[in-house]
Parts: C-alpha cells; sequence; structure tokens
C-alpha cells in the first residue's frame, strides 16, 4: 500500500499547497503527479506495478466523473436557457482540440503510437482510455496525455480568459470543461457553481465530440 499511501498524501500536500499560496501552479492533480512520477523515477518501479496497487483509487475516477452530474441537474432551467451557446462554445472549442492534437503530432512526426493517444487527449482519461482499443494507442500513454492536457489547460486557460476579459461563468465554465475537462472542471467549481455545471456540459461534449472522431477516423 506504499503507492497508495503516497498518491493520496501527495494529493493532500497539493490542496494545502493550493490553499496556502493560491497560486495557479499550487494544483494539488500537477503537484501529486510530479511527485509520484518522481518517485517512480528514483525508485525505477514500472507503472504496471504502480496501476496495480493503486487500482482500488483508481476505481473511483469513473463515479466521480459521474457525479459532476449533480450540479447540471441542480441548475438545469439556466442550462437550458442557455443551450445554445453552450453546445457551440464547447463543440467549437472541443473540435479546435482535436484537430490541433491530430494535425500537429503529424507535422512534428511524432511516433504513431504518439499520435493516436494525442488524438484522444481532449477526453477526459476514462474514455482515453476506453477509445485507445480503437486507436491502437497503448492505454497508459492516451491516458496520461489526456491528464497532462488538462493539467496544462487548467493552469493556462483562466489567466488567458481573464486577459480576453472573458467574464461570464458559463463562458468560463464552458471553455474549461472542453479543454481541461475533469481538471477544468474542478478548476471552474472553484470560481461558482455555475461555472462548474457549464463545464460538465463542456466535458460531456468533448467526450462525445472525440468519440465521434474516432469512429470516423476508424471507419
Amino acid at each position: 500500500m506504499t503507492w497508495l499511501a503516497l498518491t493520496l498524501l501527495a494529493f493532500v500536500a497539493g490542496v494545502l499547497a493550493q490553499r496556502r499560496t493560491r497560486s495557479v501552479l499550487a494544483n494539488p492533480t500537477l503537484i501529486a503527479t510530479v511527485v509520484v512520477g518522481g518517485a517512480l523515477l528514483l525508485s525505477h518501479t514500472p507503472y504496471a506495478a504502480y496501476a496495480g496497487e493503486v487500482r482500488p483509487l483508481s476505481a473511483l475516477l469513473t463515479p466521480a466523473v459521474v457525479a459532476l452530474a449533480v450540479p447540471l441537474y441542480r441548475l438545469r432551467a439556466l442550462l437550458a436557457r442557455q443551450w445554445r451557446a453552450l453546445v457551440l462554445g464547447g463543440l467549437g472549442g472541443t473540435l479546435v482540440g482535436v484537430a490541433t492534437d491530430t494535425l500537429l503530432p503529424r507535422l512534428l512526426r511524432l511516433s504513431p503510437e504518439a499520435q493516436s493517444a494525442l488524438t484522444t487527449a481532449p477526453a477526459t482519461s476514462p474514455v482515453a482510455l476506453q477509445l485507445a482499443a480503437i486507436t491502437h494507442a497503448p492505454p497508459a500513454l492516451a491516458a496520461t496525455l489526456a491528464v497532462l492536457s488538462g493539467l496544462i489547460g487548467a493552469l493556462i486557460l483562466p489567466p488567458v480568459l481573464d486577459r480576453l476579459g472573458v467574464r461570464h461563468p458559463l463562458a468560463r465554465g464552458v471553455a474549461l470543461g472542453s479543454v481541461a475537462h475533469g481538471i477544468g472542471t474542478a478548476r471552474a467549481r472553484e470560481e461558482s457553481e455555475d461555472a462548474g455545471a457549464a463545464s460538465s456540459v463542456g466535458m460531456g461534449l468533448a467526450a462525445l465530440a472525440v468519440t465521434l472522431v474516432v469512429a470516423v477516423l476508424a471507419g
């Protein structure tokens, strides 16, 4: 249970650091990733061994994503009034991300495995894992790139939205959800419940859009 305990402690340390510093870099997921990743490298522990030990924690990922539907239900009247803007914004942001993650790796001549894994990076990691069987990407790489995509989006996007003058919680939320999925949704919920609900919509639309794109490409 050493790796499970380390993962939990690293995340708790990230939460405490975030509360104390209020810095965008003090992201609990980012801190836990760096700590655990560094420990794996230093101890020469294979990922398969780590994944096997933390499987009870990984099993909570899917119900955690499903639980994001709670704010959708609570704010269903507001979201129903703004559904056109949410759908257009969510799908637009996701499709731009998919196009970038599909074309740029080809221009950079990355390996076929990396190209396949990046195609599903705009989706949340459980979806990326399921789609790995279709894209023939290594599941661990697909999940890792999806998490990294969410981390980078959650760190970079809020300051960019501030600079652009985007203040409306629904606009900020759907942007974070469609670009940074689960991690972005957690970041959006820190701003407001409205932003968190819109982010859940964006994340769901991202999963749907990426799945449809993969199905078309595979067909």
